[in-house]
């Protein structure tokens, strides 16, 4: 109960900093007044653009997402698994990882133009190599001996990495989902402000192009921190009922 009172006395601080920000130094600049702002939100709720932008939003991210997790953890898997699977795939990870999606975004835009493909494309990319990176990783911190002693007990390869490894590495595959989760909808939202693809982005560079859709503009960006927070909470909600059995997500009783 406490951390929500906090929660809301933070949010009360807030709103009024803002307006005192209105009111005060920022009076002769665009920034609108939350009052302002909240009923600009309530325009967008009651628009139908607003939800499909944010349906389009959500599907691009998604499909992004959950193609870059099942890539990213099977070849993660087989990386840390077989070295020479892991050696041959080095080269291209360490070139990779420090590329940005945003970097490749004007080479995105060249090939697939300004369509919904190109933002699920930017997304699988930002979110494939850490979830490889981590998977890679988590397979090779599985203990040993768990391992020896699977073998010694005449267990499969195949069944070994199911059974042992991959329950082993769940913790830092959960990791690297909750880290990919925001990156997919940040990305998203890049691909349209930036490269013209259709969501919430979209929505975004369409109302700062002018000084009289500022409300418009920060209730727009306040509503994608509200997805954005919904989907962590969600990420952490599944995680938990899926890893329940985990000692890192078990609760210790007195």
């Amino acid at each position: 109960m406490r951390k929500y009172v906090l929660g809301l006395l933070g949010i009360v601080g807030a709103l009024i900093s803002w307006q005192l920000l209105y009111v005060g130094p920022m009076s002769d600049t665009p920034l609108p007044s939350p009052a302002a702002t909240g009923q600009a939100a309530v325009e967008l709720l009651a628009s139908s653009d607003f939800w499909w932008s944010l349906w389009v939003t959500i599907e691009i991210a998604v499909f992004g997402f959950v193609t870059a997790a099942l890539v990213g953890i099977i070849i993660g898997l087989l990386c840390g698994w077989y070295p020479l699977v892991g050696k041959a795939f080095k080269v291209v990870v360490e070139f990779l990882k420090p590329i940005p999606p945003i970097v490749i975004l004007p080479l995105a835009i060249l090939v697939l133009g300004p369509t919904a493909e190109m933002g699920r494309f930017l997304v699988f990319y930002g979110c494939v190599l850490p979830i490889l990176y981590q998977t890679t990783n988590g397979v090779r911190e599985t203990d040993p001996v768990a391992i020896e002693t699977s073998r010694s007990y005449g267990i499969p390869q195949y069944d070994i990495l199911l059974r042992v490894v991959f329950p082993s590495t769940s913790a830092f595959i959960a990791t690297a989902i909750r880290i990919a989760i925001p990156v997919s909808l940040i990305v998203t939202v890049v691909a349209g402000l930036v490269g013209g693809g259709p969501g919430l982005g979209q929505l975004i560079q369409k109302a700062s192009q002018s000084t009289a859709s500022a409300p418009t503009l920060y209730a727009l960006v306040i509503l994608l921190g509200l997805v954005g927070l919904a989907a962590q909470l969600l990420s952490q909600k599944t995680e938990d009922a899926v890893l329940h059995w985990h000692p890192s997500h078990r609760k210790v009783v007195n």
